[in-house]
């Protein structure tokens, strides 16, 4: 896999080259940082998946040492089908409910040998994190291909490839490795009914993760160790009332449920209704029954008319907890080879973000928490925003974070640097080339913020 970067139109590029030079000023908070990258080295990383893969366990269903038994078990199996060494799992210091996978990284000796199956964007870049190719992701394959062939999967960049393509590809592809196909051409494209499932099995990805589909299942859920992070900032007890404003796609009300040890109420809002469906399934495949999942908007959940049981709308503080893992521009997301987002579109999340907001301030109970949450690396969306609350709502106090392995926000945005000690950061704005590399900071770019509500 040749080096890469993380491509944005111009105007957006010019936008974040703007806005990192902003959060670079004297005015960042400095201490307990590494040397900060270039704009260049950052989206270099962008484009590079973690080199670390984290799984939060169920320690509800069993204790954590069988689960890693039966996990290392399965990971043998895996490796020595790729012949390749097994990465030794680890136990993080400080998050009892996650594991770290090291991964083995780039194999630069990884080179085209099969028949051309192309996938979609998204499909390759699963296939990076460790995931092998489903059906659905394949965009276009030789008439040729049989089950049983060796093929080499391309990601279509642009996504200009033609769903059922027969010849060549001459779009903008990225080699992504070699496998073997487990579904012909003819069942995937001919045949009658929506093919499903495993469509090529990934023998030897150029970028060798854990293969983890399918995998332990009902006791390992893979996440980015950010996401696991803000569960645990947000610390929901059990029996207490706890709302989920934006769950799509449903990890983080998972967690929040284990962690409530499937006691009390959960409430999981989500307005696309295709991805719910999804989030009862993860609950329901790890034994948990707290959790009542809506299709709601978020932005109009709070009526001071409305009863405080069932579903939504709800009237003033009614929850303990509160979490606003708001949809975002996800610019931190990784690796992301080619991202289509306009200026326009980026612009306009924070006026939504604050819509979202103004409802969770109402109903979260006096004394009670709201985490707010992003996966993205502009200012705007994160230090903009927790700005804008505090001058918005003086009754919200911005609090320190418990678990904090991450680094400090950036002062600026109309923060000063005590307050900016109080976020937490993680990802490639923190990344430089050279860098001794940890699972705590080889991350997505994401950002976290508390608050709780004294009046």
């Amino acid at each position: 896999m040749e080096q890469s970067i993380c491509v944005f139109k111009q105007e957006v590029y010019d936008f974040l080259l703007q806005d990192f030079e902003k959060i670079r000023t004297p005015q960042v908070v400095e201490e307990n940082r590494q040397s900060e990258p270039t704009f260049d080295q950052v989206l270099k990383t962008l484009a590079q998946p973690p080199m670390f893969t984290t799984l939060r366990i169920n320690v509800l269903k069993q204790p954590k040492q069988e689960i890693k038994q039966q996990l290392e078990k399965k990971l043998t199996e895996a490796y020595r089908k790729r012949k390749k060494d097994v990465p030794k799992i680890e136990e993080h210091p400080l998050l009892d409910d996650v594991l770290i996978i090291p991964n083995h990284g780039l194999d630069s000796h990884v080179q085209p040998v099969g028949k051309e199956v192309i996938v979609d964007l998204y499909c390759g870049l699963s296939v990076l994190r460790g995931s092998d190719v489903f059906a659905q992701g394949i965009m276009g394959a030789p008439t040729d291909v049989r089950e049983g062939d060796l093929v080499s999967v391309f990601a279509d960049v642009r996504g200009t490839c033609r769903k059922g393509l027969t010849q060549p590809f001459d779009g903008e592809k990225y080699f992504i490795g070699n496998g073997i196909a487990r579904q012909s051409r003819y069942s995937l494209f001919v045949a009658e009914g929506k093919a499903s499932g495993v469509a090529v099995e990934m023998t030897e990805p150029v970028f060798d993760a854990p293969p983890l589909s399918g995998l332990l299942s009902d006791l390992v859920f893979p996440q980015n160790l950010p996401s696991i992070v803000c569960g645990h900032v947000l610390d929901p007890q059990p029996d207490q009332t706890v709302l989920d404003m934006c769950s799509a796609p449903g990890g983080k009300t998972q967690h929040l449920s284990l962690l409530m040890k499937d006691t009390g109420r959960l409430v999981a809002l989500d307005k696309a209704s295709n991805k719910l469906k999804k989030i009862q399934q993860n609950l329901e495949s790890w034994g948990q029954t707290n959790c009542r999942v809506y299709t709601f908007d978020s932005t109009k959940c709070f009526n001071s008319t409305s009863e405080a049981d069932g579903g939504p709308p709800y009237p003033a503080e009614v929850f303990d907890r509160v979490l606003v893992d708001v949809s975002c521009s996800a610019l931190g997301q990784r690796p992301a080879l080619y991202n289509k987002i306009t200026l326009k579109e980026l612009q306009s999340y924070p006026a939504y973000q604050k819509k979202i907001f103004k409802n969770a301030y109402h109903l979260v109970k006096l004394g009670g928490c709201i985490v707010y949450s992003t996966c993205t690396i502009t200012s705007e969306e994160n230090e903009g925003l927790v700005s804008w609350v505090l001058k918005e709502f003086p009754g919200l106090k911005l609090t320190p974070q418990t678990p904090f392995i991450g680094q400090p926000g950036s002062a600026g945005c109309g923060l000063n640097q005590e307050q900016a000690y109080k976020l937490q950061k993680f990802g490639p704005l923190f990344m430089s080339e050279g860098q001794k590399l940890s699972s705590d900071i080889d991350t997505i770019g994401f950002f976290i913020a508390k608050f709780v509500k004294e009046f």
